[in-house]
């Protein structure tokens, strides 16, 4: 049995259909303003095409179809990775978990690393050092705190550690909403840290770090 001929649009059909695509939420918060722009332009186009007899040639609906398709794919192509990282934001140090202790996410950290799970072991190591200097009330609780806040809060009371903080929390962000890979090496890195801290005595004891 032949195919079916692909169905070719007119100029009409071929403005509705890209215009209801092109009208998502997902391409209308994605867009830069270049593609807005052709978008305008390709419909004054499409608009200039139901003129006159006297006018130039009509374009063949094929010519239409193919760029309306190339439209759409641009639109795509530039959507998919801005929706991605809206998505992958960094968030929450420790997100929607149940509370654990320090102690809970070293042990947790421990067994995903005996594994080789090394991104889950490096993110509930963080995780240990942001919760033991909430233990230690050099940190106040705070929900939505990201691990990049954190970091800077205990670069206060932690001056000579600000650069390791902000690599570890860089690391952190790294593995747990972008697509670094993490090896034992990062683990290490992480664990000296919690080490480093847990053995400090803060620039301001007993008093919590602030953000400015």
């Amino acid at each position: 049995m032949a195919a079916e001929p692909p169905v070719l649009p007119g100029a009409e059909e071929a403005r509705r259909w890209a215009a209801e695509e092109l009208a998502k939420a997902e391409y209308r918060d994605a867009a830069p303003s270049w593609l807005d722009t052709l978008w305008r332009n390709f419909l004054d186009w499409l608009q200039s095409l139901g003129g006159s007899p006297g006018d130039a040639a009509p374009v063949p609906s094929p010519v239409i179809a193919v760029v309306v398709a190339a439209i759409i794919a641009a639109a795509i192509i530039l959507a998919r990775p801005r929706r991605h990282a809206r998505a992958r934001q960094p968030k929450d140090v420790f997100e929607s978990e149940p509370a654990l202790g320090a102690s809970d996410y070293r042990d947790r950290a421990a067994t995903a690393a005996e594994a080789g799970k090394w991104g889950d072991a490096v993110v509930d190591r963080f995780r240990a050092v942001v919760r033991r200097a909430e233990d230690r009330a050099i940190l106040d609780p705070q929900p939505g705190r990201t691990a990049d806040e954190a970091a800077r809060a205990l670069s206060f009371p932690f001056n000579t550690e600000a650069v390791r903080l902000a690599r570890a929390a860089a690391t952190f962000d790294g593995i747990r909403y972008g697509n670094r890979a993490a090896g034992s090496g990062d683990y290490q890195e992480m664990v000296e840290l919690d080490t480093i801290l847990d053995a400090m005595k803060p620039a301001t004891a007993g008093a919590a770090a602030v953000l400015p």
